[in-house]
């Protein structure tokens, strides 16, 4: 693991990294907040996944949690959505598929599969590499996200019973199969068998059964641009209503899809992390 940047915050330090992933076949950035307790011990993890265009520098620089995660003792842990530098031609043509967009999915179809592999990156290489570097707890780990990454946040917590004790999202994707971000992505990098599809969708998840042990936190503005077309978090507080999965959804009256929104209420998903973590 290689240190690009190290800085002292809120008495922990904020640092960004480099390794070569066997997962995405090449390098990937991710960055660490670590936080003053961990220099006493092992403390809980939480892994943020950000939305379509960012990288691991967003969350760290624009979210503003680095405060609060210091206070409660959580190590903050923000991956880059996508490998870089595949060489796949046409990949850095949209700003909403390829590098940069990567759905934190596994890729079946060719020329994507071997490289857009961010599931099986967030879920093992990324987790074990962490726990071999940094002092954490992987027993209190923990995962949110926004837009694309909270829908990376929900499937895998659907998909993995156990492993997060936590989860939280900011404006998700909660359909991307009913959604023109979805039906552009999925059938790219998973092919046109909708069931495949079903995999990485946290509705169609809940609806076939799959459960999150314990209360998911939504928040969603009201005046988000892409609330209509594309997160459509009714469609998922419908399905968590019928299978009976618990779900806190708010709705905040003239918010955006921006990190003004999520600055603004990111100390209300640490802290309900951090009780889950305690717990």
């Amino acid at each position: 693991m290689e240190t690009i940047s190290e800085q002292r915050c809120f008495g922990g330090v904020q640092g960004t990294y480099r390794h070569i992933s066997r997962e995405t076949g090449g390098a990937m950035r991710f960055s660490v907040y670590r936080p003053p307790a961990a220099e006493d011990g092992p403390v809980p993890v939480l892994y943020y996944l950000a939305g379509l265009t960012c990288t691991e520098e967003t969350f760290p620089i624009k979210a503003g949690a680095q405060r609060v995660a210091s206070e409660l003792g959580l190590m903050l842990v923000a991956p880059d959505t996508s490998p870089r530098d595949t060489g796949i031609e046409g990949i850095t043509t949209d700003w909403d598929f390829g590098e940069g967009a990567g759905f934190y999915l596994d890729a079946t179809q060719a020329p994507y599969a071997e490289r857009f592999r961010m599931y099986s990156y967030v879920v093992e290489e990324l987790p074990a590499l962490i726990a071999g570097q940094q002092p954490v707890d992987v027993a209190r780990t923990g995962i949110f996200g926004h837009s694309m990454g909270g829908h990376g946040a929900l499937t895998i917590a659907l998909k993995n019973p156990g492993r997060y004790r936590s989860v939280s999202a900011f404006a998700p994707i909660v359909a991307p199969a009913q959604v023109p971000w979805g039906e552009k992505a999925l059938p790219r990098y998973l092919g046109d068998d909708r069931a495949a599809w079903g995999a990485y969708d946290a509705t169609a998840l809940v609806r076939e059964g799959r459960r999150f042990d314990g209360t998911i936190l939504i928040d969603q503005g009201d005046a988000d641009q892409f609330l209509a077309g594309q997160l459509r978090p009714e469609v998922f507080e419908e399905a968590c209503r019928e299978a009976g999965q618990p779900l806190e959804l708010r709705m905040q009256a003239g918010y955006d899809h921006s990190y003004w929104f999520i600055q603004s209420f990111v100390e209300d998903h640490l802290r309900h992390h951090a009780r889950a973590l305690r717990g």
